[in-house]
């Protein structure tokens, strides 16, 4: 689960970036691009913190993981010493 979300992350980082990119390639001989540079900023800005928010997410799940499997494991070896040692 925290692989696609960290693969959506990279998604919109890459967008960010290409729109970001496009705030210096607009200019009036561009036909159907909107000429206006700030809603290119703004759409950047709005897709890196979403990517943001995507990786953030994806680190808290495989944080969340990593603890459910190891509270699986000290459970399973408290559960094989109470067997070894009860008769």
């Amino acid at each position: 689960m925290s692989r696609n979300l960290y693969v959506l992350g990279a998604t919109l980082l890459l967008f960010a970036v290409i729109s970001f990119g496009m705030t210096f390639t607009t200019g009036p001989y561009q036909i159907g691009l909107p000429g206006n540079g700030s809603l290119w900023k703004t759409i950047a800005l709005f897709l890196m913190l979403a990517s943001l928010f995507s990786v953030f997410a994806g680190v808290m799940t495989h944080m969340y993981e990593q603890v459910e499997r190891r509270a699986r494991e000290r459970e399973m070896r408290e559960r094989s010493r109470r067997r070894g040692r009860t008769p």
